[in-house]
């Protein structure tokens, strides 16, 4: 017997989502940083079992969206609600029961599969407080399951998995065994460049930039990936800030961004950045879709 399913991970923003994602997968395949709304798409990450396939599905964080980029973010969140067969639904203990938590789990009334509750971040709580606030969860909505556990410190990683395996439908692979995301690797490459942004810049800036992979060119016979990506941003002054006194600050993007590009595709990154002004991108129905935030 052969399993397989879609699980989606959902959550408020900065809840540790793409942590986890990263952690049940065993590869780094989403960017995390600890400012809120770093993921903006739903990313895909495969872990394959001895007779079964786990597709987990890490989406943006659920908030109050007041732009079109905001909506779309959110969209593609509640979206697993209706695509996943399972639901995990991602908490962080020092926060206790947030009413932005009690928000979703409103939304999930009316779904028709099993949520399990996942309590993360419990390396910053005394083990003791655990059972209380699992009880006030419990009394909120009817889980299929509950676990406690630390995402980053890979804690309770088993004890999720062997749940999971007991819930996952019977159904054919989905991807072939030695694939770990649908995304590509142009996608990824934004990412990381993204990531470096939003570590090393503040305020708004994080939050108003797209970064598009213009092009992505390997030789394998020199084992080198030679990319050019562009950073996207809403007004001159952003765009000032990017590049920084003689470069200084695009240089250090471009710097870190580059070793991170070398660990995850274990080949010598030859990387070019440049920035560019996009007014109100975010506003931008068209260009969001240019940029790859769509609906789905």
């Amino acid at each position: 017997m052969f399993k397989s399913g879609f699980i989606g991970i959902i959550g408020r923003p900065n809840v540790g989502k793409s942590t986890l994602l990263n952690a049940v997968v065993g590869e780094r395949i989403a960017i995390t940083t600890p400012k809120p709304q770093t993921t903006r798409n739903r990313i895909t990450g495969i872990r394959n079992v001895p007779n079964g396939q786990m597709i987990f599905l890490d989406t943006p964080g659920i908030h109050r969206a007041d732009t079109p980029l905001n909506q779309l973010m959110v969209g593609a969140a509640t979206d697993a609600f209706r695509s996943a067969d399972l639901l995990l639904l991602l908490v962080e203990a020092p926060a206790g029961v947030h009413r932005g938590d009690l928000s979703i789990l409103r939304g999930l009334e009316k779904v028709r599969r099993p949520v399990i509750l996942v309590i993360n971040k419990t390396d910053l709580v005394p083990a003791d407080a655990l059972p209380a606030l699992t009880a006030a969860f419990r009394e909120a909505f009817p889980f299929a399951d509950a676990l406690a556990l630390s995402a980053l410190k890979e804690r309770g990683i088993d004890a999720l998995l062997d749940t999971l395996w007991q819930l996952l439908p019977e159904g054919p692979p989905f991807f072939p065994e030695d694939q770990m995301t649908d995304r590509s690797e142009r996608f990824v490459a934004a990412e990381i460049v993204r990531e470096q942004v939003i570590l090393l810049t503040h305020k708004e800036i994080p939050y108003s930039t797209a970064v598009v992979v213009d092009t992505f060119r390997e030789d394998e016979a020199k084992k080198l990936i030679s990319i050019q990506a562009t950073i996207h941003v809403e007004r001159d002054s952003q765009k000032g800030i990017l590049i920084g006194k003689g470069g200084g600050m695009l240089k250090r993007i471009g710097t870190a961004a580059r070793l991170e590009m070398e660990k995850f595709f274990a080949a010598r990154i030859y990387l070019e950045l440049f920035v560019r002004v996009q007014k109100d991108w975010t506003h931008d129905k068209r260009m969001l879709r240019e940029f790859g935030y769509s609906e789905k």
